[in-house]
């Protein structure tokens, strides 16, 4: 409603203004007094992560994604990129992405549902669902998009959202976000989550969501998928897996958790799965797959689907690139798989507290952020770029260098981190777990 400027306008105005309306000019000094300003209190939490130890800051890098980096102006050997499978780098990938820039140019220019939805999107869509074996999939600009919007599109007030304690700040973020009441069982604790669905029979939520990581991002160990599928087919509750971490890598074929134990779990056991292609695929966005009425309504009801630009579609055909060699060259999954090996025998020698991994992630936990901290500084003298995880990205107590492998990693990269790691084995004293 718009008011004019004579009569309605200034008589609001005086209103608001005069001694008639105490509740305006009596507490505007009240309200300086009550509340803190904004820049103290953002100095002062800056200030206490820091001397905490937690403070995160951005490096720059000034090459390509490939293992070796010029980091801070510095040549590094990097054990901390997604880019499992070596893609990102690919000339074959880079060539579709430049191609496709001049075909359909850099930006899509609006949403999926106005006039941003190319043939490169549909064509990806189609692929990745013939080789995920689903009906249908869907295209997200981002993972934490896919993530929040398909909790937020499922479920509302009148459900329940079950997650493993470990999942994706993205997944968590999308129970927390959503309407509904959201819980989180004990990490892969699969009688605490059946205990929980009893529970939430007796309370008659209308829906319940379970919702796991398929491969955990900070400790690479795997969900209890079996565990999950017959504990939700025997209450009825949906499933959500994102294997963010997994498709491209796990599996014969790359599909992820969803073939790890051989055989292909289908779209009835895991209505919905989630992928990314930011990792495995080395380039960027993310999807769902799943049944054709499933995505249909996603279309419909997940906002940041329907209002967001779509992903450049360039971005598209480099995907279907990379799907394609991810596909055609097992040997980047095998050369994976002994990199994992060899990393796994020689900190194990070296008595290093290695997490229940044997993905890409490797964890080793020192617990305690100093020693973190000064492990991967340590690393960083040698020229290897390792991060230290610390809260809350991770639990108290539980701060850790995250070492990811990539099939680009050659022999002698990883006896480089070897090296270093020996140096830290005999340099500190890790927290036993």
């Amino acid at each position: 409603m718009r008011f004019n400027d004579s009569e309605s306008g200034s008589k609001i105005s005086s209103d608001l203004k005069s001694d008639s309306n105490p509740g305006f000019s009596s507490q505007t000094s009240d309200c300086a007094q009550v509340f803190s300003p904004l820049l103290p209190r953002l100095q002062q939490q800056l200030h206490q992560r820091e001397q905490a130890g937690l403070l995160r800051r951005r490096l720059r890098r000034d090459s390509s994604q490939q293992p070796q980096q010029i980091i801070d102006s510095r040549t590094m050997i990097s054990f901390c990129s997604n880019d499992y499978l070596g893609l990102a780098n690919h000339p074959q990938v880079i060539a579709a992405f430049q191609s496709a820039a001049h075909r359909y140019g850099v930006g899509s220019g609006a949403s999926h549902l106005v006039s941003g939805h190319c043939a490169a999107h549909q064509l990806l869509e189609e692929e990745l669902a013939a080789f995920l074996g689903r009906d249908k999939v869907l295209l997200f600009s981002t993972g934490y998009m896919a993530n929040t919007g398909i909790i937020n599109a499922l479920v509302g007030a009148d459900g329940l959202v079950l997650q493993d304690s470990l999942n994706h700040a993205s997944l968590l973020d999308g129970g927390w976000l959503s309407r509904a009441q959201s819980q989180r069982y004990p990490h892969r604790n699969m009688q605490a989550l059946e205990n929980m669905l009893s529970a939430a029979q007796n309370a008659q939520f209308n829906h319940v969501l379970v919702v796991s990581d398929g491969v955990f991002s900070m400790d690479g160990d795997l969900a209890p998928l079996s565990e999950l599928i017959a504990l939700t087919q025997k209450t009825g509750a949906w499933l959500m897996i994102d294997d963010a971490h997994g498709i491209g890598c796990l599996g014969e074929s790359g599909r992820g958790i969803i073939e790890i134990k051989g055989e292909l779990f289908t779209q009835q056991q895991v209505p919905i799965l989630v992928g990314t292609l930011g990792k495995a695929f080395g380039t960027a966005g993310a999807f769902v797959a799943g049944d054709a009425d499933l995505i249909d309504y996603l279309v419909q009801f997940a906002r940041p689907y329907v209002f967001s630009t779509a992903m450049p579609p360039a971005l598209a055909e480099a995907s279907r690139v990379s799907l394609r060699l991810l596909q055609d060259e097992h040997w980047r999954r095998e050369r994976l798989r002994s990199l994992i090996k060899q990393f796994r025998d020689a900190a194990t020698a070296l008595n290093l507290p290695l997490a229940d991994s044997h993905t890409s992630i490797q964890a080793i936990i020192f617990g305690d952020v100093r020693t973190t901290l000064a492990a991967s500084g340590i690393l960083a003298q040698r020229g290897l770029h390792v991060s230290a995880i610390r809260p809350p990205t991770v639990p108290a107590g539980t701060s850790r260098l995250r070492i990811t492998l990539s099939a680009s990693h050659s022999d002698e990269h990883l006896q480089r981190l070897i090296s270093g790691l020996e140096q830290i084995s005999c340099t500190l004293t890790p927290v036993t777990f």
